[in-house]
Parts: C-alpha cells; sequence; structure tokens
C-alpha cells in the first residue's frame, strides 16, 4: 500500500491520540520532543509534527505493535505513512 500524504497524516492522527491516552509513553513524547500539552494541541495539524510523531513510535519494535494491534493496523503501515509525510524520502547515501 502506498500512503498519500492525506491518508498518512490521518494514519499519525491516530498514533498521536494513542500516544496522548498511553500515561506512561505520553511523557516520553513530550521530553523527546520538548513539546508541551497546549503545544501538541497546537501542532496537531503540522504534517512535521505529525511525521515527527511517526518517527518517535518507529524508534521501538513494542510501541508499534502495540499501537497497531490497538487499531487493527498492519505493522508495516506507519512506516509507509511516514515515507508520505515530509522528510520521509529514503535517503541513498551511494
Amino acid at each position: 500500500m502506498s500512503y498519500s500524504q492525506d491518508a498518512a497524516e490521518t494514519l499519525a492522527l491516530k498514533a498521536l491520540a494513542w500516544l496522548v491516552g498511553n500515561e506512561d509513553l505520553f511523557p516520553v513524547f513530550m521530553g523527546a520532543t520538548g513539546a508541551g500539552r497546549d503545544e501538541v494541541r497546537e501542532q496537531a495539524g503540522d504534517p512535521a509534527f505529525l511525521a515527527s510523531v511517526l518517527d518517535f513510535l518507529l524508534m521501538d519494535d513494542a510501541w508499534i505493535i502495540a499501537f497497531c494491534d490497538g487499531h487493527d493496523i498492519p505493522y508495516d503501515h506507519p512506516m509507509q505513512a511516514r515515507a508520505a509525510l515530509p522528510g520521509g524520502a529514503q535517503v541513498h547515501w551511494t
């Protein structure tokens, strides 16, 4: 499946809502991004911020598994959605 930017943003918003509802992980996300609750709310519509949400989740397989299992989403979809958002293009160093 190839994600459009709109579909990728929708998946990232689901991921953000999942993070906000996760009492253990949301503080880790806020610490990693430096964003407070107000900034998270304000930036929720920004594609670059949504990309950072997926970047954060993609740091740990357990987080991806928990998010995907909770939303009945295949495990590879967050990475595919990330590729459709700003900065998501694969970088080839050769």
